[in-house]
């Protein structure tokens, strides 16, 4: 009898049945179940990074011009970063050579994305319902986000654009929704988290598809290899499920479990393919984040073996709830985000993708200026970061407030009202994704109430 190898049993039982497993479940491909939308012509990946636990994001991109680097420094007493230590950038719609604008200085990789105009940032932006000033908050005369300030709820807010608790979907989810005729070839579902089951790729078609941050989790008890015990269990379990049953309840339970075998088996070749090619030799950082991003490089270059036209992928990392130890914590966080979405860029370079990938930040919310002598306290607008080769680089867009307690921004303690909604930047990622303009509104509800749809910082 013929042995046969891991890899022939992916192929055989895993990838080949992964197709009809993937038809028959909405959103991890829609074959022959919602007609005949023209696939995509191209490739596009958006990846999410969630910051979790609410970013300062205010000493990661520092106003550098006398006057507001001033306001800066007086409002974060002994938080604030040296002017001298500041990493120089120069945005493009600024003066050359100005240098009124700073990073973090342990983002030099993201510094040097930066100048060479695959990253850009997007300046004090946060969820709102519609345009804010400090008047109409204090009168109580526009409708805010709920539950301002509060972990859950921003996390939440951002993720489905939203009001917090009213949601069970999440605008990564319903873009897939949105092109799920499109993309029906597909042997993965768009949208794939390796941080767990997320709010953000929720959807009332399709269905994310949750990993661990170095692929997806195998199923304990079997085997894949021929040559373990375990094996046999394995095919003992698939003959459970392929049988024939009654009860509606039985064979719902059975398809999904099937379904559950086949698409580990698919993703985990897909990424043994990759790994076996040699083919992507950038090193990652040895971070959680870093094996994340590795991860996402890996099923990018495996695109074409799994048919893959549009993905979504959630990855993400905690520690950003700096209450305490801010000045010793932050320096690793930042630095360590800025090292790993280099380290990703660096990849998309070498898969030949760059330009087709576009990551991007999120995170609960902003962060006081002032601070409680060790730290800082939720707040509201923030800073984020926008990373590819389709990216409008080497600029800052929105508005940069003057970091000023009590400034014109200012709602109590530091808090600063945000100048550019959440609604705006997603809507901006997903015109670039493929979203048509009249679909917009879908995906980031508040939008109608903005004038400016397109943010600018992709490119068309």
């Amino acid at each position: 009898m013929k042995k046969i190898n891991r890899r022939d049993f992916l192929k055989n039982s895993g990838a080949a049945a992964a197709a009809a497993a993937f038809a028959s479940t909405p959103g991890l491909a829609y074959t022959q179940v919602v007609g005949n939308a023209a696939p995509f012509g191209d490739y596009r990946a958006l990846v999410c990074i969630f910051l979790h636990g609410g970013n300062d994001s205010f000493n990661m991109l520092v106003p550098n011009t006398d006057a507001e680097y001033n306001s800066y420094a007086t409002s974060r007493q002994n938080l604030a970063i040296a002017r001298e230590d500041l990493l120089p950038i120069n945005p493009a719609s600024l003066t050359p050579g100005s240098e009124a604008f700073g990073l973090h200085p342990m983002m030099g990789r993201m510094q040097a994305l930066f100048e060479q105009g695959n990253a850009a940032f997007v300046a004090n932006i946060g969820p709102l319902v519609e345009p804010t000033t400090k008047i109409e908050y204090q009168n109580q005369s526009v409708m805010l986000p709920s539950q301002l300030f509060s972990h859950n709820d921003q996390q939440s807010q951002w993720n489905s654009l939203k009001g917090a608790g009213t949601s069970k979907t999440g605008w990564a989810g319903r873009m897939a929704d949105l092109i799920r005729n499109n993309v029906a070839n597909q042997q993965m579902a768009t949208n794939a988290s390796l941080y767990g089951t997320s709010l953000f790729q929720s959807a009332d078609e399709t269905i994310a598809y949750v990993m661990g941050p170095s692929g997806p989790l195998q199923f304990e008890g079997f085997s894949t290899d021929p040559n373990n015990i375990l094996f046999d269990q394995r095919l003992a379990f698939q003959r459970v499920v392929e049988a024939q049953y009654g009860s509606i309840y039985e064979r719902g339970f059975a398809a999904i479990q099937a379904r559950a075998i086949d698409a580990a088996d698919s993703v985990s070749m897909a990424i043994l393919d990759a790994e076996a090619s040699g083919a992507l030799s950038t090193v990652f950082p040895n971070s959680p984040l870093g094996m994340q991003l590795e991860t996402v490089a890996k099923l990018i270059y495996s695109r074409d073996q799994l048919d893959m036209q549009r993905q979504i992928f959630f990855v993400g990392i905690g520690g950003f709830d700096s209450h305490d130890n801010q000045n010793l914590d932050q320096p690793g966080l930042l630095g360590g985000v800025s090292e790993a979405i280099a380290a990703f860029y660096e990849a998309t370079v070498e898969i030949g993708v760059s330009d087709s990938v576009t990551t991007f930040t999120q995170s609960d919310f902003g962060r006081t200026l002032t601070s409680n002598g060790d730290g800082t306290d939720h707040a509201w607008g923030g800073n984020q970061v926008v990373v590819g080769g389709a990216v409008n680089g080497r600029d800052i867009y929105g508005t940069y407030p003057v970091l000023e307690i009590g400034g014109l921004e200012d709602v109590g303690g530091g808090r600063m009202i945000p100048s550019t909604s959440a609604d705006q930047y997603a809507a901006t990622l997903a015109r670039w994704f493929g979203i048509p303009d009249i679909d917009l509104d879908i995906v980031a509800p508040n939008l109608s109430n903005f004038a400016q749809r397109d943010l600018g910082f992709m490119i068309a």
